[in-house]
């Protein structure tokens, strides 16, 4: 690589798999030699091409199957390509998959050193480094146990501290995090944050898109194996919900088309955003400001079951605020054909962004049958002395020792 900014790069890739349609081992015998109709070639990724810059996260991000676990392997020399390059430069340590590179008749302590070895890291290194990693995957008394026995969450802190403790410069994880309990997946945040504030690189493969909104400062989406969006994370994440709602749709267009009778489901056919002051349509919200949330639906016959409900998200997927008719109380009275339901929320203190109200609707014996994810979207614009999705009134003022020991005390 010529750019001394760049720290990984990934030209024109495409990995093609072949999947073989015998089934067994007589099927593949007797086809031996033959032509190539009991083969299909699959690409998990196809001309994808992107530079990530040194001391950047990145998130990849995407449906199951989209091709991000193989794209990452082959950044991390894992799975080599079919066609195009992958560069990186500095070291790499890999935290891919569950157990992945520990030896399961070998101790704990001496997969340590293995996966050390592997890395590159010296016996002298890791001798320097192995009581902090212990430490920190906190197996205590069984990192001289066969780690056949481990649990799945001991495979996850053991391999993740040898891989945070390295002194990588270039550190990618697949998914595994969500394996581990709570105090252990905030420790290893909280060691995220610190190489990123060492300006290590990181790449990063999750299904949580909060951690995407809260940890990358850019995000890829893969569909397919093509690259559908590379950019800003909030907007990353609408593209994902899009895609997501897409695919919702052509899966219940596809079931309906399969029925010899037309589909009489519920639907919801519209969400309107009104202002709680005057009623009028409205995208930009004044922090402070009521709202309105009218959700328009079509019902093929009357119930009086129902269940309608909405909530408030920030461009990051975090639920600022949710309710239903159930959690209010509603009176159901019997509904059918087209029906409009409407909520109104009173002063609402968001801080300044884009947020997205979802809709959805159930019945009290059925629970939820169906959300639109973004149904409608508007945006609070005004400036603000503050940063994140509640707007404070806060002051601040400086107090001497003296001040503040003598409020302590009282």
């Amino acid at each position: 690589m010529n750019d001394s900014g760049i720290a990984i790069r990934v030209a024109d890739v495409s990995k093609r798999f072949v999947i073989r349609k015998e089934k067994s081992l007589k099927e593949r015998l007797v086809n031996f030699g033959r032509s190539n109709i009991h083969k299909e070639d699959f690409y998990a990724l196809s001309h994808v091409t992107l530079d990530i810059q040194a001391g950047a996260t990145v998130g990849l991000i995407g449906p199951n199957g989209s091709g991000k676990s193989t794209l990452l392997k082959m950044i991390g020399g894992i799975i080599q390509p079919t066609a195009g390059l992958v560069q990186h430069r500095g070291r790499v340590a890999a935290l891919l998959e569950l157990g992945a590179g520990f030896h399961p008749d070998l101790t704990g302590r001496e997969n340590v050193y293995l996966n050390a070895s592997i890395l590159g890291i010296s016996v002298a290194e890791t001798d320097s480094n192995f009581a902090e990693i212990l430490e920190f995957s906190g197996i205590g008394q069984f990192i001289d146990t066969q780690v056949k026995f481990y649990s799945s969450g001991m495979y996850v802190r053991l391999a993740f501290a040898v891989a945070v403790h390295v002194d990588p410069d270039i550190l990618i994880v697949d998914e595994v995090l969500a394996v581990g309990d709570e105090p252990f997946q905030r420790k290893c945040m909280d060691r995220i944050r610190d190489l990123q504030r060492q300006g290590k690189t990181i790449v990063l493969v999750t299904h949580s898109l909060d951690q995407v909104a809260e940890f990358c400062d850019r995000a890829i989406v893969l569909e397919s194996g093509k690259i559908a969006f590379d950019g800003e994370p909030g907007l990353a994440i609408q593209a994902l919900r899009k895609d997501f709602e897409t695919i919702r749709r052509r899966h219940t267009a596809e079931i309906g088309a399969e029925s010899d009778e037309p589909a009489r489901t519920p639907e919801i056919t519209g969400v309107q955003l009104k202002a709680l002051a005057d009623g009028s349509a409205l995208d930009v919200l004044q922090s402070g400001d009521g709202l309105v949330v009218e959700i328009s639906l079509a019902l093929p016959s009357t119930t009086d079951e129902w269940i309608i409900g909405m909530g408030i998200e920030s461009s990051g997927g975090q639920v600022i605020f949710g309710t239903n008719t159930k959690l209010l109380g509603t009176v159901t009275s019997r509904i059918g054909g087209e029906t409009v339901f409407r909520f109104e929320l009173d002063k609402l203190p968001l801080g300044s962004g884009q947020y997205f109200v979802h809709a959805s609707y159930g019945t009290l014996t059925d629970g939820e049958l169906f959300r639109i994810p973004q149904a409608a979207a508007f945006s609070v614009s005004e400036e603000t002395n503050n940063v994140g999705v509640v707007s404070v009134v806060a002051t601040g003022s400086l107090v001497t020792v003296a001040e503040a020991g003598h409020r302590a005390t009282n």
